[in-house]
């Protein structure tokens, strides 16, 4: 092509550089090359030059860090973010014209920065060049300048860099340069570079301002006035922008908004990669490597990954079914002891892949330090792509942090959609109808800081950086004012997330007569159906949802029971199927004390929300399940060396202290477990309270043989330990109707077959008083004394008794056979009441130990439960006398 034909358009941004190639190919302009102004210095350095990228310089400057004396830099060179500020630092000393070489001598620190940028440029690839070398490079080919440039036109920049200013002015004896500046105002500089200069007058659209809540608020409005544009016909999606001098604060509750609004919101800054699946997989890798193994954090990497080639693909569907439901698998030796314990059976399709899991878990527990061997293995695509880059952008010890920073494109074209962009690229790129978001003080303008590694009093600020960010913000502001042609709202939020009081941004002082937007104002145009709803609530308050939810606030704040309380259809279904099932006595607990509690956990299946946290202690439960745990297993050891009534002190304590080592690496496989230190005094607890349950002194039966966890009426063996009886024969109480299981902690039977000791183990404190039923707390004894009458004999004399082993107390059923006809009683009424369909709050609804409060009202336990007991008691009639048994 002839040079006569072609010319040069120098852009800043890739938002306005997009427009204007739109632009020159809807008007057919052929021979027209839109370029940034580095670019347009490489296209004449011709060759094989090119300039440095981000990608490039972070991956040379984290090869070089280890290796290179940095001087007085030395100390710090290997810590997080070093490779950060080194890049940052560069680029301004590179933009600046800085020559660091001739510089070093004046001041160590400039000498290590020296070092460092000698190292960096000889890890680079050939051809790649600072903007010095490329100027310099360019300026021997300037007598090209005609044929590879043409005409240049400088178009929407208010300010370059001084690196690129001599390449400027020398371009202007080869070629005509123009400066399009339009209503922008010009650098002072300019004028001496023989630049033509084209300047109009400024737009002069209307402006207005508004104050929002916060700056959520600020986004909600931000895309209701978009919206009501669009729907209007006032605009077309291109000219509409919403921007800021700073968009990390917005990005968010942009991104969630515009997925409500079903609005092609583009991101011209780019989102966060860790909002793509992509992203939340290799985030969920870089979780495993900073924080360790555990199981929470296994299923979420295998939820992202299993779809992709690679091992976690290979595993069967289905496959998370065979690790434990609450273990939390926190440590690798935790999950070796799984692995160990796994087969064929246990896998889904009957095939042994443990060895796949195995090699997985032995890749992750290398740690972030094998964060390239990792990534390459478990990713793949555009994930290995955002781990890849994620590991030149820091270092592996905070691949997290990294991530979270990070942008890619979101897919939109920015030429035809709603602009969400920073302030400087709509500068550049200017549209009709404006919203300028978070004009707060120091947030817009932003304050000028120092550079990380180069103090003011090394190289002033304003030499190493003669384009402040405050400066910009503040030329920015003033440029968006005079090109923007119809609309301009400027927008601030009166507080920030943490509810403090911000104030006005000095740009606004002459702007006047803000309006003060409520965050419960009605919108003039909704965003979405959600919002439009809110805005109506009269049009609302007819949709089913409304109607339901109206209806059932009102019922819980009335006196009287009724169906949103707990009434349902007599004898449903659901009822008479729960009833039917086998019971235990923690469930007949339930059913007597909390008739609502029983059909929410056995009929409906709600589960307290599992924490995502490790505990700091176990609590009662967990506790009492670690010391059942360790006496069920000594019992076993004692009994296999010659029995418990045989074994004096010192073998019981061998055998708790053998017992407590296996049981606690069990439940550290299975289970959380508190810091190391506290687990270990937890421990110690246990052993105690184990100690002290086996060697009680009371009443010893003649040839005993001691039993542990015994089950009975249908419950799984916990273990291979001998049963006096077989476990699965069943067991009812006789006249209730109801089936019953469960395991007896401790069970003595005396030679000769005919004495029995049934002992239940509390860890908790002793009651003030001796109780029987407790109002229906306390079960066990009696039932399970029956469950041993039934299996054994009705002629076996039976014991049954309470062991509190913290208090050596010790608390005796006195007459089992008229406290199993009261339960009786009482369980036949709570039978017939629950089939009446009163599934209603009992005196254990909303107490501090209610596993199910989180489905009741809000402190529930002090308003609702009180408010209704009365009424509920009434409707349950006999059902509610165990409530006063003793």
């Amino acid at each position: 092509m002839e040079a006569s034909g072609r010319r040069t358009i120098v852009a800043h941004g890739r938002l306005a550089m997009r427009e204007h190639r739109l632009a020159a190919a809807r008007e057919r302009q052929h021979g027209l090359q839109i370029m940034s102004f580095e670019r347009l210095a490489v296209r004449l350095a011709g060759g094989f030059a090119r300039p440095i990228d981000d990608e490039s310089l972070r991956a040379a400057i984290q090869t070089v860090l280890p290796s290179t004396p940095l001087g007085e830099l030395e100390s710090i060179k290997l810590l997080p973010g070093m490779v950060d500020a080194s890049a940052d630092t560069l680029r301004k000393v590179w933009r600046a014209g800085i020559d660091l070489s001739a510089r070093a001598g004046d001041h160590p620190r400039l000498d290590s920065i020296a070092r460092l940028e000698t190292a960096v440029l000889a890890q680079l690839p050939p051809g790649m060049m600072r903007p010095a070398d490329l100027v310099a490079a360019a300026s021997l080919r300037l007598g090209h300048a005609k044929a590879v440039l043409g005409p240049v036109e400088i178009v929407g920049i208010t300010e370059l860099s001084p690196c690129w200013r001599p390449l400027l002015q020398a371009l202007t004896t080869h070629i005509a340069v123009t400066w399009t500046a339009g209503p922008r105002s010009t650098p002072a500089w300019l004028d001496a570079t023989g630049v033509a200069v084209n300047r109009t007058g400024p737009q002069t659209p209307a402006i207005s301002a508004v104050s929002a809540a916060t700056a959520y608020h600020e986004a909600i409005e931000a895309i209701r006035w978009a919206r009501s544009l669009l729907a209007s016909g006032e605009a077309q999606p291109a000219d509409i922008a919403i921007a800021g001098a700073s968009t990390a604060e917005y990005d968010d509750h942009f991104l969630s908004l515009r997925a409500d609004a079903n609005l092609d919101l583009h991101f011209v800054h780019g989102i966060k990669v860790t909002t793509t699946r992509e992203g939340q997989a290799a985030a969920a890798l870089a979780d495993i490597l900073i924080r360790g193994l555990s199981q929470t954090r296994m299923r979420r990497l295998a939820a992202l990954c299993g779809s992709e080639t690679g091992p976690f693909q290979t595993l069967p569907p289905g496959w998370m079914r065979v690790l434990p439901s609450d273990a939390p698998l926190a440590s690798a030796a935790a999950w070796t002891r799984l692995l160990n314990r796994l087969t064929a059976a246990d896998w889904p399709d009957a095939q042994d892949h443990t060895a796949t899991l195995r090699g997985i878990v032995a890749l992750l527990a290398k740690g972030h330090t094998a964060a390239e061997e990792i990534g390459a293995a478990l990713l793949n695509g555009r994930a290995l792509a955002i781990w890849r880059k994620a590991l030149l952008a820091g270092p592996s010890g905070s691949l997290d942090a990294t991530l979270e920073i990070l942008k890619q494109d979101d897919g939109l074209e920015g030429c035809v959609s709603v602009a969400w962009m920073p302030a400087s690229a709509l500068a550049a790129s200017p549209r009709r109808l404006v919203r300028l978001v978070g004009l707060n003080s120091a947030r817009w303008p932003r304050g000028i800081s120092e550079d990380r590694l180069i103090s003011d009093h090394i190289i002033p600020t304003v030499e190493l950086d003669p384009l402040p960010v405050g400066a910009a913000d503040r030329r920015d502001f003033e440029t968006i004012l005079a090109t923007t042609e119809r609309q301009i709202i400027l927008s601030r939020s009166r507080r920030d997330s943490e509810g403090r009081l911000l104030g006005r941004s000095a740009l606004l002082g002459d702007h006047a007569g803000e309006i003060y937007i409520r965050r419960n104002a009605v919108p003039l145009h909704a965003f979405s159906e959600s919002d439009r709803l809110m805005a109506r609530p009269q049009e609302f308050a007819h949709e089913p949802q409304a109607i339901s939810a109206t209806a059932c606030w009102r019922n819980w704040h009335r006196k009287e029971i009724t169906p949103h309380d707990g009434l349902v259809r007599a004898d449903h279904p659901l009822l008479l199927a729960i009833l039917a099932r086998t019971q235990s006595a923690s469930s007949l607990k339930l059913l007597l004390r909390s008739p609502l509690g029983f059909l929410w956990k056995y009929g409906v299946h709600l589960r307290m929300p599992e924490s995502g946290t490790d505990p700091l202690v176990l609590d009662a439960l967990g506790m009492g399940d670690l010391v059942h745990m360790t006496l069920d297993l000594a019992l076993q050891k004692l009994e296999a060396a010659g029995g418990l009534a045989k074994a004096d002190e010192n073998q019981i304590a061998a055998a708790v202290q053998n017992a407590a080592v296996e049981v606690s690496g069990v439940w550290e496989s299975e289970r959380a477990v508190p810091p190391a230190v506290i687990w270990r005094r937890t421990l110690d607890e246990a052993r105690l309270l184990t100690s002290r349950a086996l060697t009680y002194g009371d009443e010893r039966l003649p040839d005993a043989r001691s039993y542990g966890e015994v089950g009975f009426g249908g419950a799984s063996a916990k273990s291979t330990a001998e049963s006096p009886w077989d476990p699965s024969t069943i067991v009812e109480i006789p006249d209730a109707g109801f089936r019953i299981a469960g395991y007896i902690d401790r069970l003595d039977i005396s030679g000769d077959g005919k004495r029995v000791l049934v002992r239940d183990y509390k860890t908790g404190r002793p009651p003030k008083d001796n109780i029987g039923l407790d109002g229906g707390r306390e079960l066990q004894r009696c039932l399970y004394a029956f469950a041993v009458k039934a299996l054994l004999g009705a002629d076996v004399s039976i014991s049954a008794s309470l062991l509190y082993p913290r208090d050596q107390i010790d608390l005796q059923l006195d007459d089992p056979e008229t406290t199993l006809v009261e339960i009786t009683g009482y369980l036949q009424a709570a039978r017939i009441n629950l089939t009446a369909g009163n599934a209603l709050i009992g005196p254990d609804t909303g107490g501090t130990y209610d596993d199910l409060a989180f489905a009741l009202p809000a402190n529930a336990g002090a308003t609702y439960c009180k408010r209704k007991l009365s009424a509920a008691t009434e409707l349950f009639g006999d059902a509610a006398q165990v409530w006063e048994a003793q």
